[in-house]
């Protein structure tokens, strides 16, 4: 059988892949092209991460495939409901990559924070002639510590971003339609563990009480963040995107940082991707990453694994 990973796959998925006798293809193809090399190749196995679609054209047009396999949590790349009516299975890894997009979060804050996405742009450039002025420039920043974050999704990734905002000593509040409350645990080095549960709120309150926002939801047809909720929100408050892109109003997020109202942002997704726009590229307040959360190598392997379990699961070669 042979899974034809489109977008990629770890060594060690690969590796769990041929021990159980798959044929693992590694090479990219062209979104128009797909649907050629799966028939000419007999895929059984389709893999793909955020880059590559699936739609009922390649499901309809390829009789070969079996499963759909997604590296990541969200599937808006694939059309899930179809696949299924169709008799394939699709999987992901949802749980794989959390840590990792959790890590990015305060990447992005600690950064903001203290001006570090324009100081290692400013420096290179000026750092040896105006240094007492970017010293002087940046020496207005602030701690997490004490501050309140609102996570708006309180899934997997949402809880992990609670973890490490409890570790830093912030008050956490958060937001989600299907969960009321959550039990956050906090493993230690000594085999302790520290278990605090944390209740939902709307988000039209989160948003008046955060000093930073960080949203964890799927791809939605509206914005969660628009012109109306950063009004309400405090004045100076920060805001990362390490979701999907078009959760955020970025023209209303430009606006609002240019005005002050937000002290700055930090984006890892785009309403434009893989184009943003420039406006959003070249506005020194906000910190940028080109759709990386689950781009660490232990993410990559923990997905490549899960997926070469589920994989075998289903089909089982002999």
């Amino acid at each position: 059988m042979k899974v034809l990973a489109n977008d990629g796959i770890s060594q060690t998925g690969v590796a769990a892949l041929q021990a159980a006798g798959f044929e693992v293809i590694t090479v990219k193809v062209a979104q128009e092209q797909i649907i050629n090399y799966i028939n000419q190749h007999q895929v059984d196995v389709v893999l793909v991460r955020s880059a590559t679609q699936i739609r009922k054209d390649v499901i309809d047009a390829c009789p070969s495939l079996k499963i759909i396999g997604r590296g990541g949590v969200g599937m808006d790349n694939i059309d899930v409901a179809y696949a299924k009516e169709k008799g394939l299975y699709v999987i992901n890894t949802p749980a794989a990559s959390s840590a990792s997009v959790a890590e990015l979060v305060f990447a992005h804050l600690f950064t903001g924070v203290r001006f570090l996405h324009d100081a290692n742009r400013t420096m290179p450039l000026d750092g040896d002639s105006r240094f007492n002025d970017l010293k002087k420039a940046y020496a207005k920043g602030s701690e997490l510590r004490g501050k309140t974050i609102g996570i708006i999704g309180f899934g997997r990734i949402g809880k992990e971003v609670a973890k490490i905002a409890l570790g830093c000593g912030m008050k956490v509040i958060a937001s989600d339609s299907h969960v009321g409350e959550a039990d956050i645990t906090l493993d230690f080095y000594d085999g302790q563990q520290v278990t605090l549960k944390i209740k939902t709120e709307p988000v039209s309150e989160l948003i008046k009480h955060s000093d930073f926002i960080t949203l964890h939801v799927p791809a939605q047809k509206g914005y969660v963040i628009g012109k109306n909720e950063i009004a309400q929100m405090k004045s100076g408050a920060g805001i990362i995107n390490a979701a999907r892109g078009g959760v955020i109003d970025e023209v209303a997020l430009v606006e609002a940082l240019d005005s002050g109202k937000l002290s700055f942002a930090g984006l890892d997704t785009f309403e434009e991707e893989p184009t943003p726009a420039i406006k959003v590229l070249m506005n020194d307040k906000i910190s940028l990453s080109p759709h990386i959360g689950a781009a660490t190598e232990e993410a990559q392997d923990r997905i490549g694994t899960e997926l070469a379990e589920q994989i075998v699961a289903i089909l089982k070669p002999v």
